[in-house]
């Protein structure tokens, strides 16, 4: 266990104790207060070695489901390393509290880790509030509830840190002090003294003494920090025993007396804050965007998202303004809490969720965020830690802060995707001049090295960061196709912006942009051979074929989409680029395939997501559920309630650095849901919502609750009846007392339209201005999603493409051999002479059609029909071709 070298500060500080005032701080436990319920929630046994993380603005604990942790009042870092061990009366041998964790239960405004002993219970209740009354330099808390059965002494270990968050300069190993308070039984406080009177920290435990403090006579040695606590059961059982933690970063705050103050007032507010924090996410939750439907764990994964996007909100310091940052893991010997800064990119993708599930507010401030790090030439930041600000860091002397080119078109799709949901003009008018300035650097010369109009890596990296030199591209790429997608999206962007200011010239020009663009892309890119698009585009006029996900970025904002797209939707839902738990960038097919690789071949959520919307967008529903519900999956699979970073591309297992809080991974959840499963597309604008849904077949109905355009909150309903989907959106804003008797009152018109040329518009009776859209005569149900074990390989059945015909659907679909199969079938029509057709490509060994006759259109069946397949002996996958005729 790394420990505290005291020898250096400790002559000092015991001068400085005999000057100080006896202190007036009186520590006590805490009679339990009532926790808040909520249907929202994870319990199961504990994973060891699994991470978990409690997030807050102000601070956050990272550690491990045996309950060991690091605790960071950002920013930062206070301890880590805390562990338990007990010695009960009468039981001779010591005993390891952590080992004993039994279970961990994660809600949205806390974790409970639960130590089960035959001598004892104790859970460790830790959240991370925000609320205006706490202490300064405050932040999580850890409250101790212990139940025993006879006396029991607890000692709490941990190595001090003090250590500021990559990169500010770190004075060392800080001193440790203990402050006693005025009455013995309530213990004191350690202070931790740096070298320097401008950083000091404060932790305890009420009623707590302090273990080893060696003496200054003492050779040098080092140890751990301890805080013993007794406890007795007749007075202690049930109460909560608070970790107080506090950080002073000036040399008023770092004083003693005032760290003491902040403990002080902790320790008195703690229930209250604890109120206040919890009715804050049920706040949140209550107002946010929600769904629902026949899949409880998408639901669930959904709000799991929201939550999670909430508590990677941190607080910029010194300034206090409030952005997100990418993500949180344990640091372990260093100052690097996994992704914990500010990320341009990352956040400007998931502002889409945000959008999505109504949180302007959020996406505002991270969009003013990014405006006021803007570059003078335009461009906007990539990266930008939490101590930036430190005048000592000089942080823009570091590689980091521009080193990307996708923030800057990203940021001018978040603006266009802001307002068409918000419908806030004014923000888009304030910031005019942020929007030029971004458009001027997208389409400078010095941004487009070969001429060819399109945005090119020149200005940073597009996605990838490293790529091998055995490549077409001879190394790092010139122009990515996500590069170059990006660049269409952006100018398209661009053009509504200048369109919505009044400037129809500037629109129509950058419209014009977007079309050559495109045009230039489709030329440049696609590769007949392959049927889908080339990775990069050389200087030289050559092309990079390695087979990618990177064109699947081309269908992330609506509307915008490829010429070629058949062969690509299959490429992504292919086992050379899709396992069980997601998506690689790269396909194994490839030479520089490495499933291990940061960049040529791990899974991302985030590509996951990006390819599910694409499958959606592109007309095939059945490969980008498959895709979203891997996502939704992985919400309980690592750190509860939250998706990680990257996986590996070869086993079911995250990588060892893989952030297991990640920001963009949770918004890929929402986004597809939204966007993708019920395809929802905003126009405050004009009070319009376009609906393309692809609602499982195996479903009956779906909805979007509080649904948020404009000022206006809306609920979408989605029911199946008589072989058509009806879409009705009725105003929440407007509606009294939820009363469903009383007819729309919304004060403005709100439009439903779709793009499916069969959608027909009611005009008139109670369902006026709702949608009904043709259903398919025949749907597919596929197997439940499941995730494998961990440590498993793909090997699970594939959708790659369904196409509708004249009377007829054909999928093509992959297995692995010799496996069984059965596909449902979903009946909106009454097809007596549906049948198979015995032309079948790839020759299974058998296929076979188990038609039940007695199916009523409209219902979903309890003895549906069946397709099973049979997939044939051999080496590696297994495709064919399977067509129902009607």
């Amino acid at each position: 266990m790394k420990s505290l070298h005291l020898f250096r500060p400790v002559a000092a500080l015991a001068l400085l104790a005999t000057a100080l005032p006896a202190q007036a701080q009186s520590f006590a436990p805490i009679p339990a207060f009532p926790l808040a319920q909520s249907d929202l929630s994870i319990v199961r046994p504990t994973q060891p070695v699994h991470p978990f993380t409690v997030a807050g603005q102000r601070g956050v604990l990272v550690g491990t489901q045996d309950g060991a942790f690091e605790s960071w009042i950002l920013p930062v870092k206070l301890l880590s390393h805390l562990t338990m061990e007990a010695q009960v009366e009468g039981y001779s041998v010591p005993i390891e509290v952590n080992p004993q964790s039994a279970s961990i239960e994660v809600r949205p405004d806390r974790t409970t880790i639960t130590y089960a002993h035959i001598a004892f219970t104790i859970r460790q209740i830790m959240y991370s509030p925000d609320i205006p009354e706490m202490a300064p330099g405050t932040g999580p808390v850890v409250l101790f509830q212990i139940d025993s059965l006879h006396p029991m002494d607890i000692t709490f270990r941990f190595t001090p840190e003090m250590r500021w968050m990559w990169p500010k300069r770190n004075d060392g190993i800080p001193g440790a002090e203990w402050v006693a308070s005025k009455t013995p039984v309530d213990g004191g406080y350690y202070v931790l003294h740096m070298d320097y009177p401008d950083l000091a920290g404060a932790v305890t435990i009420p009623g707590a003494q302090p273990g080893i403090l060696a003496p200054y006579q003492e050779r040098p040695q080092v140890h751990p920090l301890e805080l013993k606590l007794h406890i007795d059961p007749k007075r202690d059982n049930g109460k909560y025993f608070p970790l107080l933690m506090a950080v002073g970063a000036s040399p008023e705050t770092a004083a003693t007396p005032a760290l003491g103050q902040a403990l002080q007032k902790l320790n008195d507010t703690l229930a209250a804050s604890y109120t206040a924090h919890a009715a804050a996410y049920q706040k949140l939750l209550s107002e946010s965007t929600s769904i629902e439907t026949p899949d409880k764990a998408l639901n669930d994964a959904f709000r799991w998202g929201i939550v999670s996007i909430e508590q990677l909100k941190a607080h910029a310091w010194p300034t206090q303004e409030t952005a997100l940052v990418a993500g949180y893991y344990s640091s372990g010997d260093s100052a690097r809490p996994g992704f914990g800064w500010f990320f341009g990119r990352d956040a400007l993708y998931t502002l889409y969720a945000v959008n999505g599930f109504g949180d302007f507010a959020l996406t505002r401030a991270e969009l003013e965020f990014l405006i006021a790090r803007q570059r003078p030439d335009g461009k906007i930041m990539h990266e930008s830690s939490q101590t930036a600000a430190d005048p000592v860091v000089n942080w823009k002397s570091f590689p980091y802060m521009y080193a990307a080119a996708d923030s800057t078109p990203l940021f001018l799709m978040a603006l266009r995707d802001y307002y068409r949901s918000s419908g806030d003009l004014a923000f888009i008018q304030a910031h005019r001049e942020t929007i030029e300035k971004a458009w001027a650097f997208e389409t400078a010369a010095s941004s487009d090295t070969d001429h060819d109009g399109i945005y090119d890596n020149s200005q940073g990296t597009g996605w990838v960061e490293s790529w091998p030199t055995s490549t077409a591209s001879g190394g790092m790429p010139h122009q990515e196709i996500y590069l170059a997608a990006l660049d269409e999206q952006a100018s398209s962007a661009y053009a509504a912006l200048e369109s919505a200011l009044g400037d129809s010239a500037k629109a129509e020009a950058a419209q014009a942009r977007a079309a050559r663009v495109k045009a230039t892309l489709e030329s440049e890119y696609y590769d007949p051979a392959k049927g889908c698009y080339a990775f990069s585009h050389n200087a030289d006029g050559s092309q990079d074929r390695t087979s990618t996900i990177y064109p699947a970025v081309a269908y992330w904002d609506s509307g915008s989409s490829l010429d070629h797209p058949a062969a690509c939707l299959q490429q992504f839902a292919a086992p050379t680029l899709a396992t069980d738990w997601g998506l690689r960038d790269v396909a194994t097919t490839e030479p520089i395939y490495d499933g291990m690789s940061y960049h040529q071949g791990s899974v991302w959520p985030l590509f996951t997501g990006w390819a599910a919307l694409a499958e959606y967008r592109g007309g095939q529903p059945l490969a980008g559920e498959q895709m979203l519900m891997q996502n939704v999956d992985l919400t309980w699979a690592q750190d509860p309630g939250a998706v990680t970073e990257l996986l590996s591309g070869d086993y079911f297992v995250p990588f060892g650095r893989s952030t297991s809080h990640q920001l963009w991974s949770s918004a890929m959840v929402i986004t597809p849901s939204l966007r993708g499963i019920f395809g929802i597309s905003l126009d405050a604008a004009t009070n319009t919502i376009t609906v393309n849904p692809h609602l499982p077949a195996e479903w009956s109905y779906g909805s979007v609750h509080n649904l948020i355009l404009g000022s206006e909150s809306l609920a979408l309903s989605f029911d199946k009846a008589d072989g058509a989907l009806k879409v009705r959106a009725i105003s929440l804003t407007h509606w009294p007392n939820n009363d469903p008797s009383f007819e729309n009152p919304s004060t403005k018109v709100i439009h439903l339209r779709s793009d499916d040329p069969g959608t027909k518009l009611i005009t008139s009776g109670n369902d006026k201005g709702a949608l009904v859209i043709p259903l398919p005569p025949v749907e597919i149900v596929t197997p439940s999603h499941v995730l494998p074990g961990p440590g498993a390989e793909t090997a699970q059945f594939r959708v790659l493409s369904a196409e509708y015909g004249p009377n007829s659907l054909t999928l093509e679909v992959a297995g692995q051999p010799e496996r069984k199969v059965n596909l449902y079938l979903v009946e909106n029509e009454s097809l007596p002479k549906l049948d198979l057709d015995k032309t079948i490509s790839g020759n299974p060994q058998w296929v076979g059609l188990t038609k039940q006759t007695h199916l009523k259109p409209g219902e979903l069946p309890q003895n549906p029909s069946i397709v099973s397949i049979h997939f044939p002996p051999g080496k590696g996958w297994q495709t064919t071709k399977i067509t129902l005729t009607w």
